[in-house]
């Protein structure tokens, strides 16, 4: 059953060499990395599509991306990035559709096409049982995902983004504000060369509707 008041957004930006995924070079050369990462976004949408019952948004950098996105996804909303800093980013953007008739909002990174599908249902499931916040844990020490029912600015603004304690940091600020946390199972995040080797070893032995785009991709690069 299609619930019209919730969301689940993705984090992304326009693809461009030299500016997205910078860890993955090496052993990628910066083109290749950004076209990595276009695939990684076009898997991560048809995840989202994959999750029924709810609306689907894209977050996006550059403002002037708008078009690129539309071509992208043009099934999904779309709402530009404001802010300074990625805290700042998500919490407005979690407050925006908090504060326009949504009850239910989850926003995701758009690097982890291979989370299972049954994260993405958990996570509304818990928010709809009661939960104020639900995280999903990644293997750095931070979340893939995080979704509230009410505003909380706290948890993203006071949270120093990009360290080894986010997660921890989060889940201090949520137990002082008095909310109800749901941890859903870690994943990872395809950020560097480790995270991009486990990728590959994982799309050999997944169903063939998994990350098609980016499996395709990988599949030409030599790897080792």
């Amino acid at each position: 059953m299609s619930n019209p008041t919730a969301i689940l957004l993705t984090i992304a930006k326009r693809p461009a060499a030299g500016r997205t995924k910078t860890r993955l070079s090496p052993p990628l050369t910066p083109e290749q990395a950004a076209q990595l990462y276009e695939c990684l976004l076009r898997d991560t949408l048809l995840l989202l599509r994959r999750l029924t019952g709810v609306r689907r948004g894209i977050v996006y950098t550059p403002p002037s991306a708008r078009g690129y996105f539309a071509q992208l996804a043009p099934d999904f909303d779309l709402l530009p990035q404001q802010g300074d800093t990625l805290g700042h980013r998500l919490d407005n953007a979690l407050t925006h559709y908090l504060t326009h008739g949504y009850r239910q909002v989850a926003i995701m990174n758009s690097d982890g096409p291979t989370l299972p599908l049954a994260c993405l249902q958990e996570a509304f499931d818990a928010l709809a049982r009661g939960a104020d916040v639900v995280l999903g844990p990644s293997d750095d020490g931070g979340y893939y995902l995080i979704g509230l029912t009410r505003p909380a600015p706290r948890l993203l603004r006071e949270v120093q983004m990009s360290t080894p304690t986010v997660l921890a940091d989060t889940l201090a600020l949520a137990a002082a504000e008095g909310l109800r946390v749901h941890l859903l199972p870690p994943w990872y995040d395809v950020d560097d060369a480790p995270s991009l080797h486990r990728l590959a070893r994982e799309l050999v032995d997944a169903p063939p509707e998994t990350a098609p785009h980016t499996r395709r991709y990988l599949a030409g690069l030599p790897l080792r």
